[in-house]
């Protein structure tokens, strides 16, 4: 072998020892983001117990696991497309949002939902009794205005009322505000947001806060029953070429479902200390053991929401089903 051909052979051996390395670094690190309300509850378990971890560890994998709170589908967007989290937790409105924009490059999809849970569009207006009560002064404060699944939810609404063409007349009066301030802006009164499309415990919250809050709108009303209105999601390239840290996630997500339903009690302690939260821990349990709300994994009743999406341009391609904004994995097998 002449010099040249040593040289390069070294350099070829050194360069696959660096993408082993590199592999081996890769496979491991996932940061999660996730934004406000018990719809994290599955995270918050996961966190606490270190259960991706525990996975992670039992697949030979010693998992960095890293915790992002961010606020609105925007945000948690912007942050997986620039790769600065491996896991998005956001609507459903983001997701397809996301799955529209990457579809045939990045190929962003749905890894698991996080369980089904009515979000309540409450109003302290006593004028407003349905959405077609709304005026010039009313204001509707939501995570981000035409993205979140709050928004995309009041979308599809309005387009029910008025028409397609209407879709989104409500915007002009929404707002973009985090669920924490939006709630304390309902229970005191006298602000210009008079409205919050907000989740479990803000919804519930106001509702206690405020004898004029009240009940405008049900999500579930809207998209048909219940349903996943807040997901999971990541990359194509995350879940292929992480697979051990990506099952250990799955693992963990699933464990954390039995979890919750098994001791609700201990599943609200576990959200009163990850999220630091300020919450009555009666109202909280009866947040978590509300008939309407289920913790589990598979999606459902999303697939409305993308079909109106594609009907009034808000995305491109129309799925034919859940699989296509779906990675094709178990728990996801009887999505819809």
């Amino acid at each position: 072998m002449n010099r040249f051909t040593r040289q390069a052979a070294s350099l070829v051996a050194g360069l696959g020892l660096l993408a082993g390395s590199l592999a081996a670094h890769a496979e491991g690190q996932i940061r999660i983001a996730e934004q406000f309300g018990i719809v994290y509850l599955l995270l918050n378990v996961a966190q606490d117990q270190k259960l991706i971890e525990k996975h992670a560890k039992a697949a030979g994998v010693d998992a960095k696991v890293e915790w992002v709170k961010l606020s609105g589908g925007s945000a948690v967007n912007d942050a997986l497309l620039s790769g600065n989290i491996e896991i998005a937790g956001a609507g459903v409105g983001p997701l397809l949002t996301l799955w529209d924009r990457t579809k045939g490059k990045q190929n962003v999809k749905g890894v698991a939902s996080l369980g089904n849970f009515p979000y309540y569009l409450v109003s302290n207006n006593p004028n407003v009794k349905t959405i077609a009560d709304f005026t010039d002064k009313d204001r509707i404060a939501l995570p981000a205005v035409g993205v979140s699944v709050q928004s995309r939810v009041l979308q599809f609404a309005s387009a029910k009322l008025w028409g397609d063409k209407e879709f989104n007349k409500l915007d002009k009066i929404s707002v973009a505000l985090p669920h924490p301030d939006a709630a304390a802006a309902i229970i005191k009164g006298g602000t210009e947001i008079t409205t919050h499309f907000g989740n479990p415990p803000f919804q519930e919250q106001e509702l206690a806060g405020n004898p004029a809050a009240h009940i405008v709108l049900n999500s579930y009303q809207v998209l048909g029953g219940p349903s996943s209105a807040t997901v999971l999601y990541a990359t194509e390239k995350f879940r292929n070429e992480n697979p051990k840290t990506y099952k250990a996630f799955i693992d963990a997500l699933d464990e954390a479902a039995k979890f919750v339903s098994a001791n609700p009690e201990k599943a609200a302690d576990i959200y009163l200390k990850v999220s630091n939260a300020k919450l009555d821990r009666e109202l909280l349990l009866k947040i978590i053991r509300n008939p309407e709300v289920q913790f589990k994994t598979t999606p459902q009743n999303t697939y409305a929401l993308a079909d109106f999406m594609h009907r009034v341009g808000a995305i491109r391609n129309k799925p034919a089903s859940v699989k296509d904004y779906f990675f094709d994995d178990a728990h996801n097998a009887s999505g819809n």
